[in-house]
């Protein structure tokens, strides 16, 4: 299987924690839109296998109308191998949410909403710069729920003055609605942005890590108990609700990004768009890819296997390891992990291994502990 994703790079306004590419100017999406489906045909050729995933992300997906959205799709069944029955995620503001919107995108071959909600409370919202109030995220709830089966909606946690009864409130109204997939991310630092300028300044406090982590952890026992699916570090279903897009992610199947600053993979090599709305625009329009690409070694994609299988609930499978980097790769991996074994945040289940609940905030620091230099069979 495999995924396509569309990266739409504009935006109402700048978020303050958001290093993502887009701009806060629309004066050029129609020749974007236009650029974004000669791509795809310059690229048919990079995806053999079926398309099982379509994702809109950015920015912000839910700007485009629905005939955009419409003709994106068109020249993507007619030149990729669009499964029937593929998921289709749209991510989408409260703000831009109406009932004649959500129709409209559902009638334009729409099957999951991703709603970027982030939190309920109007001083977190403030503090993050978003462009909806809690009033708006509340109605865009209901009218998402009442249209559409399948939908996520995005919440984040450990922000500066948050208490642990926020964080509480906003899984309350989540269990509320019943919401089938939460996407939950802890606030980051991310150079350059808003949020890095004002903790620099004094203006914010420091990010409090433990803060964050105390948030983490209660909302895995909330997961626990109304019946989600902790399926990867940051996600959450309900039975029969996880996301095939983030599931073909992090379980590395390939997947071909579309746009500005958009980022692909086909297991062979690594390629990248230009971060430039105007020159991602000119080079396609003289049929020239605006990317540039990196060939993983084997070390990379040991790496890679390692980072993505860690931060899943299935974890990394050693007989697997040995299928595709060998035996030798493998028993280095398994005495390198003894240590992560015998602290506890590492556990085998078979011949997986897998993070444990003591060791979920630190997943990532495990992996890159496991990583090797050089892979020699």
């Amino acid at each position: 299987m495999a995924g396509l994703y569309f990266h739409i790079p504009f935006c109402k306004q700048a978020c303050h924690y958001c290093d993502f590419h887009f701009s806060t100017s629309i004066k050029y999406k129609d020749q974007m839109i236009s650029a974004m489906q000669r791509e795809l045909i310059l690229r048919a050729n990079e995806l053999s296998v079926p398309v099982q995933t379509i994702y809109f992300g950015g920015g912000t997906p839910s700007l485009l109308s629905a005939r955009e959205i419409i003709d994106l799709l068109t020249v993507a069944r007619n030149h990729y191998a669009v499964a029937p029955d593929a998921e289709i995620t749209l991510e989408a503001n409260p703000d831009d949410i109406t009932p004649l919107k959500l129709q409209a995108l559902k009638e334009a071959g729409i099957n999951r909403l991703s709603l970027g909600i982030q939190s309920f409370k109007a001083e977190d919202l403030t503090l993050m710069n978003r462009a909806h109030n809690p009033d708006q995220a509340l109605q865009a709830l209901e009218d998402v729920a009442e249209l559409f089966q399948n939908y996520s909606v995005d919440l984040i946690y450990g922000l500066p003055g948050q208490s642990d009864a926020d964080w509480a409130q906003n899984l309350r109204v989540a269990q509320k609605f019943d919401v089938p997939h939460l996407s939950c991310y802890a606030l980051t630092q991310e150079p350059k942005t808003a949020l890095d300028a004002f903790i620099k300044k004094g203006q914010l406090a420091p990010l409090d890590e433990v803060q964050a982590q105390a948030h983490y952890y209660a909302l895995l026992d909330w997961a626990q108990q109304h019946n989600y699916s902790n399926y990867e570090f940051s996600n959450f279903g309900k039975p029969g609700f996880n996301s095939r897009n983030n599931t073909a992610y992090w379980s590395g199947h390939p997947y071909l990004g579309i746009g500005p600053s958009a980022h692909s993979y086909d297991q062979k090599k690594r390629s990248w768009n230009k971060a430039h709305n105007l020159h991602y625009i000119r080079d396609i329009t003289k049929n020239e890819l605006p990317s540039q690409f990196e060939v993983l070694s084997p070390a990379d994609h040991f790496n890679e296997y390692i980072m993505t299988r860690l931060r899943t609930a299935a974890g990394v499978q050693l007989d697997e390891i040995a299928q595709k980097f060998g035996h030798s790769v493998r028993t280095k991996l398994y005495n390198n992990a003894l240590k992560h074994l015998k602290s506890g945040v590492l556990v085998e289940k078979g011949t997986h291994l897998v993070v444990t609940r003591k060791g979920k905030f630190l997943s990532d620091g495990i992996a890159s502990d496991l990583f090797l230099l050089n892979l020699e069979r």
